[in-house]
């Protein structure tokens, strides 16, 4: 991972959000804002499934209204997102948001874009500049004649000037595009322009699995790359998940926290003695249900997973008929196959409650030498398909072999 590129910092609510604070994950409700109880049931879901920030439409009086009860209630800053109407804008801030996006596509009135900028400057509260390709400035478009990275960054830094104009500085960026590689070219241009927050998105993504694949592959490829402090996963799907992909994405990159399940599972093969799929499906949504923040190991093999999986906080590798349940690496216990995954269940709790040291110490003695026979006879069965000291064997006699050409 490439060092993050440094930005200027602003709070969001109670969520910082710059260079200097983690990388966060933002969705948006579905609901019809006007409906208050709908919408706050859904804002607490998506709060619980990982985002940091929330974004709510404000496309009518009714929805600024109920605004005021939302922005009040919500666990987590609400960002009211603002289309064509600056007055509902002015009524967002009114009600009390804790940020707004507005879309340069289609807000286009200098004078009106600063009147927001002064009383969110009034309020302190940040502005998102949200460049779409989708909704480029006409003049913009027409001068490209396609929605080029060029022309998002040329639109995102007209606004920004409008902004600065006011002595406005708390701003995002964002410049979605539904093409990745565009989407890509785009934020890195904008990052040799600007010292502002980038907020990653490819916008329109669509439904799963292609939505999901699409915007892994381009704000991935950014955050690797140190670009990007707020992320969404634009999906045609329930907002939840969202939240939940996007922070496992942040978690799987180490930029935040583990909070959720890592389920690893090898992707199974001749040795295996049970169906790793199913065991794995299985698996995954036991432990989803208990909340546990650990890496866990589903294994085919008891020849090979304990040791391949040693890095796993938890983990079950499957022998014939039964299961070697190990922690890191080491194994504890030997279960029937049948209960292989309510021992992951039983012992995870466990893992939370007292912690990986008094685990290991609380193995069973046996446990190691039962594993090591059961792994003997899978080889003796079946063989040794990693055939190591023949193999091992075979690539030192062809290095040193002397007789062949340099």
């Amino acid at each position: 991972m490439t060092k993050r590129r440094h930005t200027s910092q602003f709070m969001l609510g109670n969520v910082g959000v710059g260079s200097e604070h983690p990388v966060t994950v933002q969705s948006m409700t579905t609901t019809k804002t006007r409906d208050t109880e709908k919408t706050l049931e859904q804002i607490y879901e998506i709060a619980s499934n990982g985002a940091d920030i929330v974004r709510v439409t404000c496309n009518e009086i009714e929805a600024a209204e109920s605004l005021v009860k939302i922005c009040a209630r919500s666990p987590v800053p609400v960002v009211a997102d603002i289309h064509f109407q600056y007055k509902l804008a002015l009524a967002a801030i009114e009600a009390g948001v804790q940020g707004l996006r507005l879309n340069p596509g289609n807000i286009r009135n200098e004078k009106q874009i600063k009147e927001v900028a002064k009383e969110c400057l009034n309020a302190d509260i940040p502005i998102r500049i949200g460049v779409n390709a989708g909704s480029l400035d006409k003049d913009i478009l027409e001068k490209y004649g396609d929605a080029t990275p060029e022309a998002l960054v040329e639109s995102a830094l007209l606004e920004t000037r409008y902004l600065q104009d006011v002595n406005f500085n708390n701003i995002k960026i964002s410049v979605k595009h539904s093409n990745v590689p565009s989407m890509i070219d785009s934020y890195r241009l904008l990052a040799e322009k600007v010292e502002y927050p980038l907020h990653l998105g490819v916008t329109e993504a669509g439904p799963l699995p292609g939505g999901l694949i699409k915007s892994i592959a381009g704000i991935s490829t950014l955050l690797s790359e140190g670009i990007g402090d707020t992320i969404r996963l634009s999906l045609t799907t329930d907002p939840i998940e969202e939240a939940k992909y996007g922070r496992q994405l942040l978690e799987y990159l180490n930029l935040r926290e583990r909070k959720s399940l890592d389920l690893i599972a090898c992707p199974s093969c001749g040795r295996a003695e049970v169906d790793v799929i199913q065991v794995a499906s299985e698996a995954q949504e036991a432990l989803e249900k208990e909340g546990f923040p650990i890496q866990v190991a589903v294994m085919g093999c008891v020849v090979n997973g304990p040791g391949e999986a040693r890095s796993a906080d938890l983990g079950i590798a499957a022998g014939k008929g039964r299961g070697h349940l190990f922690i890191k690496g080491q194994v504890v216990k030997v279960v029937k196959e049948n209960d292989m995954v309510e021992a992951l269940v039983k012992e995870g709790r466990l893992l939370a409650k007292e912690g990986i040291e008094a685990r290991l110490a609380a193995a069973d003695k046996n446990a190691a030498n039962i594993a090591a026979q059961d792994a003997k006879e899978l080889i003796d069965s079946q063989g040794d398909i990693n055939d190591f000291v023949k193999k091992t064997k075979s690539v030192i006699e062809i290095s040193t072999n002397t007789d062949i050409e340099n």
